[in-house]
C-alpha cells in the first residue's frame, strides 16, 4: 500500500517567521540543494541600517546574501523589504569595496504571479552583480511521518538556471572530493566512519557515537571546518538533558582536550552541538585541503577518546 502524500501548514511546525528563520538558518543545505550553490549562514536578524533582515549568508563566491522570510502568500510588503535591505547593501561602502554582488532572495508559502513576474523583471533591469530569487516552501507528509519541506524556484536569474541544470554545481564536486580524501585519512586513525561514504551535496557527513540519537559530525564550510558532537534524538528534552550531562563536565573534558570547545546550546531548537573548530582554512583554500583535513582528523580522534566512555555512562 502507498501513502497519500499531504500538504501541511507551515504555521503547524513554525510558530512564526522568526522560528522559520531559526530553522532555515541550521537547514541551508536543503536549500543549497535547489539553488545549484552553497549559501552559508552568517547572521539573524542583521541590522542594515536601521533595519533588520531575516538571515544574512554568504555564498560559494562572497557574494552577500540577503534572505526574507514569509508564512504565507507573497504581498508587497516582504518584496518591499527586501529591496530596501538590497539598496542599502549597494550604497554600503563595505560592499563596494569587496564588489563581489549581492543576491536576494524572498521565501514564501504561497506566490502570485504578478510577484513572479516582479521578481524576473528586477533581474532584467538589475545590474550584473544582483541577482534576485522567488522560491516557494511547501512542507508534505505521508501519513503519521514528520513534514519534509520543497524549495521550488518560481523566479530567478536566467543565466544561473541555465547554468545550474547544464551543469553540475562546483561545490558540489569539491565537497565530494573533500570528503573522499578526508575520509581516506579519518580510517587510517580511527573505524567511526568506516561504513560512511562521501557526497556531494552536502557540508557535512555523520556517523554513530555508539548511542541512539547522538552522532560525530565532520564539517566543511567556506572558510573554517569543525568536528562536532551532535545530540540529534527526536526528543528535544532528551537532548537537553544529554549535552546538560556533558556540560557538568566541561572543565575536565576541555583540560583533558588542551584547548576550550564550543558549547552550542540553545534552547529554541531540538539539536544541541559540542564543538572543536579547525581555523586553519575552509573548502576555498583547495591548498590547504590536507592540512585541513589532518587537523580534523586528529581532533576527531582526541574526542572520540573523551567521549566514548562518558556517552556510555549517560543516564538517558
Amino acid at each position: 500500500m502507498l501513502g497519500k502524500l499531504e500538504l501541511v501548514k507551515p504555521r503547524e511546525v513554525w510558530e512564526n517567521e522568526t522560528k522559520f528563520t531559526e530553522w532555515l538558518s541550521e537547514h541551508l543545505d536543503v536549500l543549497n540543494e535547489q539553488l545549484g550553490f552553497e549559501l552559508v549562514a552568517q547572521q539573524l536578524e542583521a541590522p542594515i541600517g536601521c533595519f533588520f533582515a531575516d538571515l544574512i549568508a554568504i555564498d560559494e563566491v562572497g557574494r552577500t546574501v540577503v534572505i526574507e522570510n514569509q508564512l504565507g502568500e507573497t504581498d508587497h510588503t516582504h518584496l518591499g523589504q527586501l529591496l530596501t535591505y538590497i539598496s542599502s547593501l549597494i550604497s554600503s561602502s563595505e560592499l563596494e569595496k569587496e564588489n563581489k554582488g549581492i543576491v536576494g532572495i524572498w521565501i514564501a508559502s504561497e506566490t502570485k504571479k504578478e510577484h513572479v513576474r516582479a521578481v524576473e523583471y528586477l533581474n532584467r533591469i538589475t545590474p550584473e552583480d544582483v541577482k534576485f530569487y522567488l522560491i516557494k516552501m511547501q512542507l508534505f507528509r505521508i501519513g503519521d511521518s514528520k513534514p519534509a519541506p520543497l524549495f521550488t524556484i518560481e523566479a530567478g536569474p536566467i543565466e544561473e538556471l541555465t547554468k545550474k541544470k547544464r551543469e553540475p554545481s562546483k561545490i558540489k564536486e569539491e565537497y565530494l572530493k573533500f570528503f573522499k580524501d578526508l575520509l581516506q585519512k579519518c580510517r587510517k586513525k580511527t573505524k567511526l566512519f568506516n561504513n560512511v561514504s562521501p557526497v556531494g551535496y552536502q557540508s557535512w557527513i555523520n556517523a554513530g557515537a555508539g548511542k541512539n540519537g547522538i552522532a560525530w559530525s565532520l564539517v566543511i564550510l567556506r572558510d573554517h571546518a569543525r568536528v562536532e558532537l551532535c545530540f540529534c534524538h527526536s526528543d528535544k528534552e532528551v537532548n537537553k538533558r544529554r549535552f546538560e550531562f556533558f556540560a557538568e563536565k566541561k572543565e575536565e573534558i576541555e583540560k583533558e582536550f588542551g584547548e576550550p570547545l564550543e558549547w552550542n546550546f540553545r534552547d529554541d531548537r531540538i539539536h544541541q552541538y559540542i564543538r572543536s573548530k579547525v581555523n586553519e582554512g575552509g573548502l576555498k583554500d583547495k591548498e590547504l585541503w590536507e592540512r585541513i583535513q589532518e587537523k580534523m582528523v586528529e581532533k576527531l580522534v582526541k574526542l572520540e577518546g573523551i567521549f566514548t566512555s562518558l556517552i556510555k555512562k549517560l543516564p538517558i
